[in-house]
């Protein structure tokens, strides 16, 4: 793994320690005051429009901003760039009109579980929950990776360390103080942020002043802003889907459309962290364009990275490692809370027990942690993770959300078209070096399909996975 040492490995723990603590200490002592059920789970539903809207842009803008949009644009272009920019952003417009119904029509509702339980029953439900934990545990994998290779890239640390650092400290705020820590935190976060985001983008634009438009691009990668450039498209409409679909799944978010003290506060929080979030995201990407324009053969993962550290600087490194710890601490806290809520809601539907299911849900939620910090240790592609835990929510977006406006679709339809979108993608979602798939490549030679097929893998996956429902919803 590329490394540059630009900090020492005990400068790098001490940091993140301190970082980690901070937040720590802050999200504790803030929700003492705030305990019971309802502010574990939805904050009391009495929280305004600062706090929500600082809390869904932190808790949208995970570690993963900082590598997935750079490397996705390296290869995707600026088809790539637009998707991931409009993907993140787009659900939090949906929910304007979303979440308003839903709260008009389940007032006290906490989970979008519960209320599909409610539209359909057990059998689908259990479906979604799995389906829902499963790609809450990938993204929390992918937080804690994302930030362990960033350290490990600039100290040399191991990706151990700065995995349990990362876990046991949003651990610890979060299961005492649920959704209102995270809010709370997510509000320091949200500061720290856009200060460390202006200082970063202003280093980066400034080191890179010459590279850093579309004249510099056109002359050494012209293709990745070319109409006639397939992945420009392919790429573009992927990582739209993917993440739009994911997103609208989030528990996180729903748990932040019931905390609001009203539905306008919701509305114009939405709408604010639409705006926020859309160009940031544009420029992390586009500083992956850019930075395959410098240097051919960058690792894509580390694209943005190899701009901002090409000075080699110790200030920009600590700042990179603020932001990043500050960013992976937010996603992490909502992921937590929400895999929680999910079980303290709806576990008694699925699992027979006699206990507490608050404690049930944090016991589960430890055993999820120790998972993610093995498979974080690893090392795994960050972009990949992410991109396995979109697929399982494609096959199951049209489905669900169609369903609370057409009464014709039934438990039986609606669980066949998720089974049915969900092969379908998996048949053709390529392996980590994208050259083939269990249908492409594996059960068939790649030679028996058109090239657009074979190169275009990850793309036909979520087509396929996203819309192929749609044919069985009729079927008796």
């Amino acid at each position: 793994m590329e490394q540059i040492n630009l900090l020492s490995q005990s400068s790098a723990i001490i940091l993140a320690l301190i970082i980690g603590g901070i937040f720590l200490f802050f999200g504790i002592a803030y929700s003492k005051k705030y305990q019971g059920i309802n502010n574990y789970l939805v904050a009391n539903r009495s929280v305004g429009t600062f706090s929500l809207t600082t809390s869904l842009v932190a808790s949208a803008l995970g570690a993963w901003i900082l590598f997935g949009p750079a490397s996705a644009a390296t290869w995707g272009g600026i088809g790539a760039v637009i998707g991931y920019a409009l993907g993140t952003a787009f659900p939090l417009f949906i929910l304007v009109y979303l979440g308003k119904k839903f709260r008009t029509s389940y007032p006290k509702g906490k989970t979008l579980i519960e209320i599909i339980r409610i539209r359909f029953g057990l059998k689908l439900f259990k479906l979604i929950l799995f389906l829902s934990i499963f790609y809450m545990t990938i993204f929390l994998i992918a937080e804690v990776t994302a930030v362990s290779i960033l350290i490990n890239y600039i100290s040399g640390t191991d990706l151990w360390i700065t995995a349990l650092i990362i876990i046991v400290c949003s651990l610890v705020y979060t299961l005492y103080g649920g959704l209102r820590a995270s809010i709370f935190t997510d509000n320091i976060q949200f500061i720290v942020l856009c200060l460390l985001l202006i200082v970063g983008f202003s280093y980066l634009i400034s080191f890179n002043f010459e590279e850093f438009n579309f004249e510099f691009i056109k002359k050494n990668k012209p293709n990745l802003l070319s109409i006639n450039y397939l992945p420009n498209f392919t790429a573009g409409l992927t990582f739209f889907i993917a993440v739009a679909a994911t997103n609208l799944f989030h528990q996180g978010n729903w748990q932040r459309v019931y905390a609001a003290k009203n539905n306008y506060i919701l509305k114009k929080s939405l709408l604010l962290s639409f705006i926020i979030i859309i160009p940031v995201v544009f420029l992390m990407g586009f500083s992956g364009i850019v930075a395959v324009s410098q240097n051919n053969s960058v690792v894509p993962d580390l694209a943005f990275f190899y701009l901002l550290l090409k000075e080699k600087t110790i200030f920009l490194s600590i700042v990179i490692l603020v932001l990043a710890i500050s960013l992976t601490i937010s996603s992490i806290d909502t992921l937590i809370n929400a895999i929680s809520s999910l079980i303290i809601v709806d576990g008694n539907k699925v699992i027979k027990f006699k206990g507490n299911y608050l404690i049930l849900s944090k016991q589960i939620v430890l055993l999820l942690s120790l998972i993610a910090f093995f498979l974080a240790s690893k090392g795994l592609s960050i972009l990949y993770l992410f991109l396995l835990a979109d697929l399982f929510c494609c096959a199951a977006v049209l489905t669900i959300f169609y369903s609370f406006y057409s009464k014709s679709l039934n438990e039986k339809n609606s669980y066949i078209s998720i089974i049915t979108g969900l092969i379908a993608g998996i048949l053709l979602f390529p392996s980590p070096d994208f050259s083939k798939s269990i249908l492409v490549g594996v059960i068939f030679p790649t030679e028996f399909f058109p090239s657009l097929i074979s190169e275009s893998l990850l793309f036909f996956s979520f087509i396929l996975a996203t819309f192929v429902p749609i044919f069985t919803w009729k079927l008796k």
